[in-house]
């Protein structure tokens, strides 16, 4: 009760996720038998951060560091509008289908929103759309990062659950590109409501091919790290190693747009990124611990048992409570703490690892656009200068739509099965 209680409390008067998970934990390790238990501290938080597969998160984050800074944005965001910027409402509609083709480089929401919020959104007002709309649809269009691999999220799932993170890459390719085309149908049938602007020229066949060569090099980057992980070639880590010096040769080699300083602020910029998140699973490890060695997981699956046996049952309960706390919670810091309390409670109802983790990393994403502390909506607002309150009124549709996806993917294991079982992981 002491640990739950400092936690909230912590949180509450402003203290960072991470240091209030790790400070919490060690207030349980006191509890539990005083400065014994306290030593024990530094050795969890190295067990927490010693997992070989977690040196692939940093190495994502340079490449998409690196993508970004040649202008790659840019150049998707033009195929995206060549493809699909002849529908009314062209520029919603490429904002959602450009976020597929920046999931491929940085699998993050937050860079997502951050990227379209300084790009896409000023020019979609500029064409006539309200600026809270158009947040709304970046931030929509922002999960879709870490579904579609690479995905940071996933890897963190794959490394402290065992679990093959080859076969999470390929379960969340069809979620993210359901994601993408229920969310374009909800702009298409909006667009009335909504007031968005008519249709614009179709490109020509020859326009089209000259915007495809110019972004082919950035689309080679997915392909690379899809075809090396599900083929079998390589890991996700040498993957991700492998991303880099890719986008490090066309920054550098092609392009010539990276420069000595440039790389040295990529670098920086990594580094905090990557120290921020490690920090969070550093911390969880010892109130991980501390939760294990009282039993408070199983516990916890007791009492969901106890409610019900019926897999459906247990399944929306599952998906409700990680919507409910990623409403309040840092996503990376309840993967670390729930994974291990409620995936053995999924697989005593007899789900696969995969379908399970699915389950988790797409709920964890739509809390990334949930109110009072969705990542992306705080990233949208401080970026546009629009009210988070406002964004948060017009996403409402697009939020029932991901969710409906997360149903159904949690309820047909067929379907949310089919592309690793194809490609051998299940």
């Amino acid at each position: 009760m002491i640990v739950g209680i400092a936690f909230v409390v912590l949180v509450l008067i402003g203290m960072p996720i991470g240091f209030a998970l790790g400070l919490a934990g060690v207030i349980g390790l006191i509890d539990m038998g005083g400065g014994a238990f306290f030593a024990l501290a530094p050795s969890k938080m190295f067990n927490g951060l010693n997992i070989f597969p977690f040196l692939a998160m940093p190495f994502f984050i340079l490449a998409g560091e690196i993508m970004n800074h040649t202008g790659i944005t840019h150049r998707l965001v033009n195929l995206a509008q060549a493809l699909v910027g002849h529908f009314r409402g062209g520029l919603a509609h490429t904002n959602m289908l450009a976020s597929v083709f920046f999931a491929g480089l940085t699998g993050a929401a937050t860079a997502d929103a951050a990227a379209f919020g300084k790009t896409l959104v000023p020019a979609m007002v500029k064409r006539g759309y309200s600026r809270d709309y158009a947040c709304a649809v970046t931030a929509a269009g922002s999960i879709i990062g870490p579904t579609i691999p690479p995905s940071g999220l996933m890897v963190v799932y794959g490394s402290l659950m065992g679990g093959s993170i080859g076969g999470l890459f390929a379960a969340g390719i069809l979620p993210g590109l359901l994601i993408c085309l229920v969310c374009m149908i909800v702009i298409a049938v909006g667009v009335k409501a909504n007031n968005l602007p008519e249709a614009e020229d179709r490109s020509s066949l020859k326009e089209l091919w000259q915007i495809f060569k110019s972004s082919i090099l950035a689309l080679f980057m997915p392909i690379i790290i899809l075809g090396g992980i599900l083929g079998g070639i390589v890991t996700p880590t040498e993957a991700a190693s492998i991303a880099v010096g890719y986008a490090l040769f066309i920054g550098v080699v092609v392009y010539r747009a990276i420069s000595v300083s440039d790389f040295i602020g990529m670098l920086i910029r990594t580094a905090r990124i990557t120290g921020v998140i490690f920090v969070i699973i550093a911390f969880a490890a010892i109130l991980g611990w501390w939760m294990s060695f009282n039993r408070i997981p199983q516990e916890i699956a007791e009492a969901i048992l106890s409610i019900s046996n019926n897999p459906y049952i247990i399944i929306a309960l599952v998906i409700g409570l990680l919507l409910a706390i990623g409403m309040i919670m840092d996503i990376t810091a309840i993967l670390i703490l729930l994974a291990p309390v409620l995936v053995p409670l999924t697989e005593q109802i007899g789900l696969e690892p995969i379908h399970a983790g699915i389950i988790f990393i797409l709920a964890l994403n739509i809390s990334l656009m949930t109110p009072p502390v969705g990542a992306c909506l705080f990233v949208l607002s401080s970026v546009t200068g629009e009210k988070l309150e406002r964004i948060a009124a017009k996403l409402w549709p697009f939020l029932i739509a991901e969710v409906t996806i997360l149903f159904i993917f949690a309820f047909w294991e067929d379907l949310t099965m089919a592309l690793p079982r194809l490609l051998g992981f299940a």
